[in-house]
């Protein structure tokens, strides 16, 4: 009995291992090789995915960052941002910058050159200038890019600080607009202009001013002649058309360094000479001009009597004469065109105040020439008034 269970089981065994190899062998066989994944190629795929999928990795070689910007701000103030980028890459040949997202904000000089730092080989310096001018304000993003060849090779953000604001003297009757590091009064100078006022001419200097804005309350006539803008540094000349009994010219700033108003008082002295650039001083307007044209004309007209009364031909030459020097005082001034940025003087000195500066190419009268200086007649809002230039600022024909 013992020898036929073994017997069964030898069997049973035999019958499950030959299908077991059979099923194991299939695995194997020729029809199922091509469903099996190469190793190789499984690699391969995987490394495709994760190149398409794993963001490429940039090597970080432009740093920027702040050196100097203000906490807080005025209306109409200008201020300074210092700016750094560190560039730490040698492939590129253009620095460009450019500013995103402000909000009544841009720079003065967005096109201000990078300089290099004396700090370091590879670290570059600006300084933007900005003005405020409304509450409403956001500094812009500052981007700068690197090029090489025209070819962008790196660009970076830097973004704005945040930077309080407010205004200063808005009840203030002598407040001048002018918001400033610094202000200084050079020199003033008044002469007499007409029979009731007088012209004084102000000659003023600034650090981190804004002198574009200047004016003194209470006075009809002003104006700036001259603005020398080499900022921070300002230069500026001002004339003010002042009441002939003014004693003084009174005005304040707010100093952005004591944070408070500042008092500049002009006292106003009068200067010798009357000012060249007075109508009334215009030879065509003068009565002593026309007694003389007059006098001249009649001279004439007695001597062409006398010559046909005694047929003298001495009599006929004295008429040639004055009527030739009639003819010449009653000639009108000729017409000359000023260059651009031509300076006006009250005298024809070069240490001569100057009265106007003509921002485009003018036409004026010339009335005569003296000392490389040329007197000229011009127009201001339909008031003709006379002052001198420099021969070399006229446009030759």
């Amino acid at each position: 009995m013992k020898k036929i269970l073994v017997l069964v089981f030898i069997l049973v065994n035999l019958v499950f291992s030959n299908d077991f190899i059979k099923e194991e062998s299939s695995v194997f066989e020729e029809n199922n090789i091509s469903n099996i994944p190469n190793t190789n190629e499984l690699t391969d795929e995987n490394q495709k995915e994760e190149q398409i999928i794993a963001p490429i990795p940039v090597s970080k070689n432009l740093y920027l960052s702040y050196l100097k910007y203000p906490n807080h701000i005025y209306k109409n103030q200008r201020f300074e941002i210092d700016v750094k980028a560190l560039i730490t890459r040698t492939n590129y040949d253009r620095i460009e910058t450019h500013f995103i997202d402000g909000i009544n904000m841009l720079p003065l000089n967005a096109q201000n050159p990078w300089a290099l730092s004396s700090t370091g080989r590879n670290v570059y310096e600006n300084k933007y200038y900005f003005k405020a001018y409304d509450a409403n304000f956001l500094l812009p993003t500052i981007e700068v890019k690197l090029y090489d060849n025209n070819i962008l090779v790196e660009s970076r953000k830097l973004v704005p600080p945040k930077i309080s604001f407010s205004e200063v003297a808005r009840a203030d009757e002598n407040f001048s607009n002018i918001i400033a590091q610094e202000l200084s009064l050079l020199t003033s100078k008044t002469k007499q202009y007409t029979n009731k006022q007088a012209l004084t001419i102000i000659d003023l200097e600034g650090m981190y001013s804004n002198f574009e804005d200047f004016f003194i309350k209470g006075f009809e006539d002003q104006g700036i002649t001259l603005i020398e803008d080499e900022y921070p540094k300002q230069h500026m000349i001002y004339y003010v058309v002042i009441p002939i009994y003014q004693k003084t010219i009174t005005f304040n700033y707010f100093n952005t360094n004591k944070k408070r108003l500042e008092k500049i008082v002009i006292p106003i002295k009068f200067e010798e000479e009357l000012v060249s650039t007075q109508t009334d001083l215009n030879p065509n307007n003068s009565s002593f001009e026309f007694y003389k044209k007059v006098a001249i004309g009649v001279l004439a007209l007695v001597f062409l009597i006398l010559f046909i009364w005694r047929k003298s031909y001495i009599y006929l030459i004295v008429f040639l004469i004055a009527a030739i020097a009639f003819m010449l005082f009653a000639m009108p001034n000729k017409n000359i065109k000023l260059k651009e940025n031509t300076v006006i003087y009250i005298l024809p000195t070069k240490n001569s105040t100057i009265f106007k500066k003509m921002t485009s190419i003018t036409n004026v009268e010339e009335m005569k020439r003296k000392n490389d200086f040329v007197k000229v007649m011009f127009k201001i809002d339909e008031n003709k008034f006379i002052g001198w230039v420099k021969e070399k600022d006229v446009i030759k024909n």
